[in-house]
């Protein structure tokens, strides 16, 4: 499939172009969440093998995020003046490296540093599939095919744990082996690019590779009060998301005691949550305002959030919580979606930046998030707190900064 002819002459492309893209986009932007999730099921066994603690452990996953912020945050801008193929193509193959190094880490301290380095290469797939989204697509197309496109990522989260559990099921295999299969995953990834992916940046309409130009570019989007209100709303409350992440294989494991294969569907069916909530976007943007229903999933993310926070004080039983997680994530699914939308819709040149701005601080608050989820093993309380906490502040400032501004309606 040749996508430069296509996307170069069509604009909004329709039909097998559209569906062959969002399936390509759709891996690309596979690889983020595939290499959060993958290795979850695995925290306590990678706790047992280097005789460490859950909050170390949970350290490796704080390096990926941390990564896979900064790596945005410097491919973002590479893109817009370079291009997206050729970054992409670099950095999913030291991706399939860095994965190697996880595999063949002797002690946690260097799981930890190869886990920054990996979230570092997986960002450029992250932040790429959605600037192609937006050099592509415009208007309500914009809103429908990212709410696809999410559709299609939201299957990560539901299938890399389960993958990973799937693993760690054979006797001969271990933690290692999730990273050798991120590893291959890399390589694979590596040549679907190479040879389906062409460019979408046309030279003309690239900005000039330089420092002062990249610092340019994101200040003039950290003083866009439109896109910064939206960007903090899905930072906030998706980054608190990364303590249920971080915090749910020792809950549930630990506390409800249940096995890593049934962990595995008890988190992976979040991500059919992530799908419903994607697709109400993508299915009534036209008919009811994103902004407003962007407002429905921030007060109903905060009522499950006040729930949750309950639940784990009295330390109710482990259905209330996963139902109450279940909601949490159909929102995070509709949030995610719609501050995309409506933040990337008037980026035009910039979208490589705008769109590492909107991924990095989600992850970069996730990072702070996730340890502090594990300060007490014995308890759900912490992850509770975090969730409650970063879901009010997005409440906070979706209603006095993103609300209230009307240049985006």
């Amino acid at each position: 499939m040749n996508l430069q002819k296509e996307l170069t002459i069509q604009h909004n492309p329709t039909g097998a172009t559209r569906l062959g893209l969002a399936l390509l986009l759709g891996m690309l932007a596979f690889l983020g969440p595939l290499n959060i999730d993958m290795y979850l099921p695995s925290f306590p066994g990678i706790a047992a093998d280097f005789n460490t603690s859950a909050s170390l452990v949970q350290a490796s996953l704080t390096a990926c995020l941390l990564g896979l912020a900064v790596g945005q945050l410097v491919v973002g801008p590479i893109s817009d003046a370079q291009g997206r193929r050729k970054p992409l193509l670099i950095a999913t193959a030291l991706f399939a490296f860095a994965s190697l190094l996880c595999a063949l880490a002797p002690n946690i301290i260097i799981l930890i540093s190869a886990r920054f380095i990996q979230g570092l290469t997986a960002s450029a797939g992250v932040v790429l599939s959605r600037a192609v989204v937006r050099d592509v697509f415009s208007g309500p197309e914009l809103t429908k095919f990212f709410s696809l496109l999410m559709v299609i990522n939201a299957v990560a989260p539901m299938m890399a744990p389960m993958i990973g559990g799937f693993i760690l099921s054979f006797e001969s295999t271990n933690w290692k082996s999730i990273f050798y299969s991120l590893a291959l995953i890399g390589l694979i990834m590596v040549v679907i690019v190479a040879f389906n992916l062409k460019e979408t940046l046309p030279p003309e309409n690239r900005i000039p590779s330089s420092v002062g130009a990249s610092l340019k570019t994101m200040g003039s989007l950290f003083t866009d009060r439109s896109f910064i209100g939206y960007a903090l709303v899905v930072g906030f409350i998706h980054g608190g998301s990364f303590a249920y992440v971080s915090g749910t294989p020792f809950v549930y494991q630990g506390i409800y005691g249940v096995s890593p294969q049934v962990f595995s569907v008890l988190f992976g069916i979040n991500g059919l949550a992530i799908i419903t909530g994607s697709f109400l976007i993508g299915r009534f943007s036209g008919i009811i305002p994103v902004k407003k229903m962007l407002q429905t999933a921030v007060i109903v993310a905060l009522s499950a959030t006040s729930l949750l926070l309950v639940m784990t004080i009295i330390e109710g039983p482990l259905a209330a919580i996963v139902i109450l997680i279940f909601v949490y994530m159909i929102t995070m699914g509709m949030i995610t979606t719609s501050t995309f939308t409506l933040g990337m819709a008037k980026q035009g040149h910039r979208a490589g930046s705008a769109s590492a701005v909107l991924g990095m601080l989600p992850l970069l608050l996730g990072s702070l998030c996730s340890p502090l989820a594990g300060i007490n093993e014995a308890s759900a309380v912490p992850m509770g707190t975090i969730m409650f906490t970063t879901t009010l502040i997005g409440f906070t400032v979706f209603f006095t900064v993103a609300r209230k501004d009307k240049a985006d309606e």
